[in-house]
């Protein structure tokens, strides 16, 4: 199939009650077919990699396939310039959750558009640098600590941000980076409470709810195994 054939078996496949589940989680529908995710990645595995077809299914603007356009591009293929273009479409937190997590992670630029991203006005780009931050914390495993200790003033200055989905995407950088290493979640308790001397309702959010989940037993008997 090429790309309108895939659209076109996404508006089949889609179903009402699914839209309306999306909605209801906040997902931006407007585009939107109604089709899970589970299968999408079930036709992502049955296409295989193929970049012009990313390309093309993103062009669509329809949202899921957008978010099988990341399942299916080739990482090593995806420029600086493309990262910008796709994150500048962003116009859902899912959408930005499932571009990041499943492709811009894998990039050589991830750490650079993470920091970058966080400077942004835009609510789902800003969104974006800090789910890279959570990601990357996550999937990329050759990364030292120091990759990560960068992302800490980031993530202070972030933490005044009262935008949903920007302060929840701070929040999960910041778990994140503390669950990633005995070290690291030391480091991270420690930017937690500088978080908390902050006056600002985010902020106060942010830090309370990083530091419940960072000191409590399941996280502490995990890293110190």
């Amino acid at each position: 199939m090429n790309a309108n054939e895939l659209v076109a078996h996404l508006r089949h496949k889609g179903k009402p009650r699914n839209l309306e589940s999306m909605a209801n989680f906040g997902i931006n529908v407007d585009n939107a077919c109604g089709v899970s995710i589970p299968e999408l990645r079930r036709l992502a595995k049955h296409i295989g990699l193929h970049h012009g077809m990313a390309f093309d299914l993103w062009r669509s603007q329809v949202h899921e396939a957008r978010i099988l356009a990341a399942y299916i591009d080739d990482y090593k293929r995806v420029t600086e310039r493309q990262m910008d273009e796709w994150a500048a479409d962003f116009d859902s937190w899912d959408l930005c959750d499932q571009v990041c997590g499943n492709l811009f992670d894998k990039t050589d630029f991830a750490h650079k558009k993470a920091i970058e991203w966080s400077f942004r006005k835009e609510e789902y780009v800003k969104r974006a640098g800090y789910v890279l931050m959570a990601t990357l914390a996550v999937h990329d495993k050759r990364a030292g600590k120091a990759a990560f200790e960068k992302f800490f003033p980031h993530i202070i200055r972030g933490s005044t941000d009262e935008r949903n989905y920007v302060k929840k995407a701070v929040n999960w950088a910041l778990r994140q980076i503390g669950k990633r290493s005995l070290t690291l979640n030391k480091e991270a308790i420690v930017v937690a409470r500088q978080i908390t001397k902050i006056d600002s309702p985010s902020a106060q959010w942010v830090a309370s709810n990083a530091l419940h989940e960072l000191e409590g037993e399941a996280v502490q008997k995990r890293l110190s195994e």
